[in-house]
Order: structure tokens, then C-alpha cells, then sequence
């Protein structure tokens, strides 16, 4: 089982994702701008607020684990995007596929970077064996966050957009 506690840095804290994060989180995810490259639209605060319903409850099956934290910005004591890990146990490994968003008003100034390199580093001490993300051949700046998580793209397609992969084990 991997825990999903904070995780603290030096300008970020990352806190387990709560229902009660859905009002503040449906402000900071309202720009239609952050699904360009995902597609949708930005979910009203009761959507946002079911979604994290259904994600706090964990998943369904036994052998994934939904790990999902928000990113608290310390000096102004506000949210500003989530990281997220879905894990998966096979026979002998577990595989993380991890994802990040940053609102608008905060890209540009390394919070996702050191967002979601802080929880590459929380699941590598926690036996994950391989870091995967999905990355839209168009969005630099994802690339290069995964790129700081040390994972590199294997060039292999998956609905859309590049796989990358960092194997820590």
C-alpha cells in the first residue's frame, strides 16, 4: 500500500486529496485553457466535488491505487494544482502512472516541476519499481516536467499522446 501523506518542500505542500478541496480546486482548474491538449471543459464545483468523492474512495480494484495530492502553495496559502499517481501491482512490480496540473495564474514558475518531482520521490521510496506519464507531443512544458521526474519518452504512442518512462528498479 503506498501512502498518500503529505509531502513538504521547500515552497509547495502537497496534502492528500480531500472532498473539501473541490470549491477551492474548481477555481483554480476553471481556465479552459488547461484543456487544450486534455480536452473537456473544466468541471462546475459539484462535478469536481463528486469526482473527488469517487477518488477519495479509492479504486474499485485491489490491485490499483489511486494516490492524489493537491499542491499548496505555502507563502500564499492558497491551492494551485494536484499531482497524481495511479498505481498498479502485476505479478512482480508496481508501475506508477503519474500526471500533474498547475492553474493558470501559477505556471511558468517550477511549481509543477517540483510538485510532481517530490512525488516521483515519495513513490520511489515507497518500492515503485517504474514511473510512467503520458505527455501530448505539443505540451513542452509537461515534457520537461517529466523530463525533471527523470523519465525519458520511449517514442510509443498511447491515445493521442508519448509515453514516457523512468525505470527505478
Amino acid at each position: 500500500m503506498i501512502r498518500t501523506g503529505a509531502i513538504g518542500t521547500a515552497r509547495l505542500e502537497l496534502l492528500p486529496l480531500a472532498v473539501e478541496h473541490a470549491g477551492e480546486m474548481a477555481t483554480v482548474l476553471s481556465d479552459p485553457a488547461l484543456h487544450m491538449f486534455i480536452g473537456g471543459t473544466p468541471d462546475t464545483p459539484e462535478a469536481l466535488r463528486a469526482r473527488y468523492e469517487r477518488m477519495v474512495a479509492g479504486s474499485p480494484d485491489p490491485a490499483v491505487s489511486w494516490c492524489n495530492w493537491v499542491i499548496r502553495l505555502r507563502a500564499d496559502a492558497c491551492l494551485a494544482g494536484t499531482v497524481q499517481a495511479t498505481i498498479t501491482a502485476s505479478e512482480d512490480a508496481l508501475t506508477a502512472e503519474i500526471a500533474w496540473v498547475v492553474g493558470t495564474p501559477w505556471q511558468g514558475r517550477g511549481i509543477a516541476t517540483e510538485a510532481a518531482t517530490s512525488m516521483a520521490g515519495r513513490l520511489e521510496q515507497q518500492s515503485v519499481d517504474t514511473l510512467v506519464a503520458h505527455v501530448h507531443p505539443d505540451h513542452r512544458a509537461s515534457a520537461a516536467v517529466a523530463a525533471a521526474c527523470g523519465l525519458t519518452s520511449t517514442g510509443r504512442w498511447h491515445d493521442g499522446e508519448i509515453r514516457w518512462q523512468r525505470n527505478l528498479r
